[in-house]
Order: C-alpha cells, then sequence, then structure tokens
C-alpha cells in the first residue's frame, strides 16, 4: 500500500464515530493503532507567542517535537482528561501490532503535513517552521496509554537512532511494561490523586487492583537509572488536599523531578468537572510549596505560569536539570551504561 494511503488508513482499535471526532479535532491516525497531533505549543512557537514548559524546564525544542501516541485504547476513563472517551477501553492489547519504522515514518509524514498548513500565515516564523520539518523529540503521551505496545522498546531504539530523544508518559497500571523498558530520555509517571479513594474516583479505572499497580509501578520508578518524573495535575477542592498522601507515593517512586500542574477546564473534562475546579498558577505555587516543606530532599527549581505548571527537583542531581542530548544518544547508541547523571547538565544544550 502506498505511504499516503497508509497514513490516512483509520485505526483498528476505533470505532467510526470515534475515528471521525478524531479527525475533527485534528488528530491524524496512523496505521492500525498509533496517532499523530500538532501540540499548541508546537503551534504558538511557530507564531511566536513562546515556547512550552517542557522546552524551558529540560530544553526540548518544542516546535520540533512530535506529539502522538502508539497505542489508542486506555484502561483508565480519567475525570480530567480533556481527551474524553474517545479511544477503547481496553486491559490489554489487541489487534494488529504495526512495525516501529513504519509507525515512526508515517508519523513523521502525517506532522508535516499537519505543518504545512502554517505556512500559509503571515504569522509564522519561517526559520522556526523550516526546522519543525525537522523531528527532534517525541512526546509518546497525545491519548491512550502508548506504554502497551508490544514493540515499545524497537520504536524507542529507533527513535534514539535518528537522534530523536524520547518522553514517555504512562497512568501506572502496566508495572511490567515499565519494568522492560530498557531506554527512554524520559519516563513520566501520572499520579493523579494522593491515596487510593480518590484514584478511583477520578482516574475510573478498569482494574481492580488499580492501587496496587500504582505502587507496583512507583517502586520499580525508584530503580530506574533513566530520567523519571512524577506528574501531579491539580484539581482544585478534589485531590489538592491529602499532601501526606502525595508525599507517600512520591517515597516510593523516588523520582527526579515532579511537575505539578492546573487541571485545565478543557475538552471533554468540561462535561464532568467545573471551571472552578482549574486552579489559578497562584493555587499551584501553594501547593508545591507546601508540598516542598514535606520532601526536604527536592527543590523547586523552575516554573511556567502560562501552563500553571512548578517543577520540583531531586537537590542530589545539583541542579542539572537540562538534558545533554548528544551525550544520551552516544550512551544509548553505543549500549554503554546510562545513568541520569550522565547526560543531565546544569546548562541548557546547544546542540540537539
Amino acid at each position: 500500500m502506498p505511504k499516503e494511503q497508509e497514513n490516512t488508513k483509520l485505526s483498528e482499535q476505533l470505532v467510526e464515530a470515534q475515528k471521525q471526532d478524531l479527525i475533527k479535532q485534528q488528530y491524524r491516525l496512523v496505521g492500525s493503532h498509533s496517532a499523530v497531533k500538532v501540540c499548541g505549543w508546537t503551534k504558538n512557537m511557530l507564531r511566536g507567542r513562546g515556547v512550552c514548559y517542557k522546552e524551558k524546564f529540560y530544553g526540548i525544542r518544542c516546535h520540533q517535537c512530535l506529539q502522538m501516541t502508539t497505542s489508542m485504547y486506555c484502561a483508565n476513563r480519567c475525570k480530567f482528561c480533556w481527551r474524553g472517551e474517545k479511544a477503547p477501553v481496553s486491559k490489554e492489547w489487541y489487534g494488529k501490532i504495526d512495525e516501529p519504522n513504519e509507525i515512526i515514518d508515517l508519523s513523521i509524514d502525517a506532522q508535516k503535513k499537519l505543518l504545512a498548513g502554517f505556512g500559509g500565515s503571515e504569522k509564522t516564523k519561517p526559520e522556526e517552521l523550516k526546522q519543525a520539518y525537522n523531528v527532534r523529540h517525541v512526546a509518546l503521551s497525545l491519548t491512550g496509554e502508548p506504554i502497551t505496545y508490544p514493540k515499545l522498546n524497537e520504536i524507542l531504539a529507533e527513535f534514539h537512532k535518528r537522534k530523536i530523544s524520547t518522553f514517555l508518559v504512562t497512568n501506572g497500571q502496566f508495572p511490567e511494561q515499565i519494568e522492560n523498558i530498557k531506554y527512554v530520555t524520559q519516563l513520566y509517571l501520572s499520579v493523579d490523586a494522593p491515596n487510593k479513594e480518590q484514584l478511583k474516583d477520578i482516574d475510573r479505572p478498569l482494574f481492580p487492583d488499580f492501587y496496587e499497580r500504582m505502587l507496583k509501578s512507583l517502586e520499580i520508578l525508584s530503580t530506574r537509572t533513566y530520567r523519571t518524573c512524577i506528574r501531579l495535575t491539580v484539581i482544585k477542592d478534589i485531590n489538592d488536599e491529602d499532601l501526606e498522601g502525595y508525599k507517600t507515593l512520591i517515597n516510593i517512586g523516588q523520582p527526579d523531578f515532579i511537575e505539578v500542574k492546573a487541571y485545565m477546564f478543557l475538552g471533554a473534562s468540561r462535561d464532568i468537572l467545573k471551571e472552578e475546579n482549574m486552579p489559578f498558577h497562584e493555587d499551584v505555587e501553594e501547593l508545591t510549596n507546601k508540598l516542598a516543606e514535606l520532601l526536604p530532599d527536592y527543590e523547586i527549581i523552575d516554573e511556567h505560569p502560562p501552563s500553571r505548571v512548578l517543577l520540583l527537583m531531586k537537590k542530589s542531581l545539583n541542579k542539572k536539570k537540562f538534558i545533554n542530548f548528544p551525550k544520551f544518544f552516544e550512551l544509548v547508541n553505543n549500549n554503554q551504561k546510562l545513568t541520569k547523571e550522565n547526560y543531565s547538565s546544569a546548562e541548557l544544550c546547544a546542540n540537539q
């Protein structure tokens, strides 16, 4: 099948209504189970409206970032998810398994086609648009649960061979898959509530042992040699009070970074939550300061008010928040010993 036809082939994991809903929202379905969408911060960067918090915090180039997923299904139905219930519900993989090279090629091709429309706008910065066609980073966090893709290590390795750094986000419901990851630039684990009761209410998980799975995932996170991050999505008046509970979970996971970010009143979440559940940046800042007092091994290192997010970092990393991308690729592509200290830097890396 020609590449152009393959690129528009709709996912076998979705029913027709879900496919059309995604397409209307500027998703591009890739192969049998993957999807791409241009991030809002990529658009902002191309128009000269600022950079995303991941660029400010870690040094990625947000206009050269590919936002995608390798799996459309999820085992949770989180109340705060702006994507809604577009992806199918499942506890395990099913259907065809596309090859890593195929997914990457078609995803980059889809990204380029989505970016092409920016060339006709006077607001677009030509040099940034030219750079955007050269993907240097992938955020595996678009929709669904990307970690369930059976050839995850293979696709991560292929990204790294192409010198594309990788951020992978998981909801902590698949600890075995986390344990099997060989290399990733930075692994995110979403901790959406400070205790079992709230986690069940907020995430609406499929697995009956959802909390045990989360705890196991946190235990595994603490053993990783690559960079790790716990993300807390703060929903005002719902999951913003039990800081001792967050402290307990964070101490189990021992992440290098903690992102404390406001829930945003967007998309399908507006049918479940209220606008007043969206914290202001000052609310997130107040909560983060209180959390920092409970976590003596961490310090607040940065913030990004437009995204309503603050960053805590382990003091043992000596403020080395940025990623040394050439060093990371040298280590993983030559199968050398990888430690977070080896590819973390206090200075912004100029050569990606």
